[in-house]
């Protein structure tokens, strides 16, 4: 008979990425278990029962951990039970498997979003102290030094904010009326975007036209039901839970825990209202980049962008070197590489059908295109970033 395999999981359901870990678990134990979860004990919430709630843990019977906060469970911890901390820490200081973010990926990608939409000024928002936010501050921050920009910083202890909201609301209020505008604006998380679109409201500031907001996270709730919706960063956060179950299940059979690795990757910018904007002055520019952004889905070229513009194409091939420091062409191709991601990563749809809805004769001709963006196949990415 199979041994049901007993797993505490200590991961939170009120944010995105915790239910999108959670769901990868879901999806790897139905394939391979039968797992039995026991889901955020009472310990986790009441530190006053701590010691009592671990020996009816232990009496349990736990095979593995996965946990968001593993100082609470230290003395389980000690016991040898397999466990993987699905917390991004500073430091590994329980020698634990992890998994943690590629901050680096995260960074680069919000700087490129709202680099690609004009913007000369920017600005990050988050929470000192708190390392996920600090370091993808770190990693936004270095990237557009790297494109010749320096970015406006605020960031407030987390307590404070938990204490007083209108304390901090007020501050940010001041800090938003003295940054230049138009101004592109990342922020750690997709509930900080919240914060700031409220604050935004409340001293009749425009978004996205004077402030654009970028989060991250891509937690569905909060994003659609703003207004306006925000944009955000998609994690595969459900792949990672699934690696996560995959890697736990081999230290539940045995495999010795020596700090393995599971990162989370940022798939794509999964772009709403927020940032739906051309901080362009120059007009030829600002509509070559309208067109080309409504026409990725079809196989356009270099003179019907010209086309769409009142300018020669010597002088609209010199202004896009001046503002992108690239071609109309290679703009072409990366508003057509988005387009293709978008459709992996949003999309059940097969790697046929994308390729003749976007006018590719087949699927060879759209790896081709693809790989040259990206390094890899259509097929791969999907399988790299998307849901498992």
């Amino acid at each position: 008979m199979t041994k049901i395999k007993k797993v505490i999981l200590l991961v939170e359901t009120s944010r995105a990425s915790g239910r999108g870990i959670l769901r990868g678990i879901a999806k790897y134990a139905q394939l391979h278990g039968p797992w039995e979860f026991l889901q955020n004990p009472p310990f986790y919430f009441r530190q006053d029962k701590e010691r009592k709630e671990l020996d009816k843990l232990a009496q349990w019977g736990a095979d593995g951990i996965v946990a968001r906060e593993p100082q609470k469970i230290t003395k389980l911890i000690s016991t040898g039970v397999p466990c993987i901390i699905a917390l991004n820490m500073q430091n590994n200081i329980y020698d634990l498997p992890m998994m943690i973010d590629n901050f680096d990926a995260i960074g680069k990608m919000a700087a490129e979003h709202l680099l690609n939409r004009g913007f000369q000024h920017f600005a990050f928002c988050g929470f000192e102290n708190v390392i996920w936010s600090v370091t993808r501050r770190q990693s936004f921050v270095r990237y557009l030094a790297e494109a010749g920009h320096q970015t406006h910083i605020f960031d407030s202890p987390l307590s404070r904010i938990r204490k007083s909201w209108e304390k901090e609301k007020s501050l940010l209020s001041v800090w938003l009326k003295a940054l230049p505008k138009p101004i592109g604006i990342m922020s750690c998380n997709d509930e900080r975007s919240q914060q700031l679109l409220e604050t935004c409201k409340a001293m009749n500031i425009l978004v996205p036209e004077e402030i654009a907001l970028l989060g991250v996270d891509n937690d569905e709730m909060i994003c659609d039901l703003s207004n306006p919706p925000l944009s955000s960063i998609a994690l595969n956060d459900e792949r990672a839970g699934y690696e996560v179950a995959e890697l736990l299940d081999e230290l539940m059979s045995g495999t010795r825990m020596k700090n393995q690795r599971i990162i989370v990757q940022p798939s794509h910018v999964v772009t709403r209202q927020s940032t739906d904007v051309m901080a362009i002055e120059d007009r030829n520019i600002a509509e070559a980049i309208n067109f080309i952004n409504k026409n990725a889905r079809k196989a356009i070229q270099v003179n019907d962008v010209v086309e769409a513009t009142t300018t020669s194409r010597r002088s609209l091939e010199r202004r896009f070197q001046m503002v992108f420091k690239r071609s109309i062409y290679n703009e072409i191709r990366r508003a057509r590489t988005e387009q293709i991601v978008r459709m992996l990563m949003e999309t059940n749809k097969s790697i046929l059908h994308i390729a003749l809805s976007l006018g590719y004769p087949g699927v060879e001709q759209l790896d081709r295109y693809f790989r040259q963006e990206k390094g890899m196949s259509p097929m791969a990415y999907r399988k790299k970033y998307g849901h498992k």
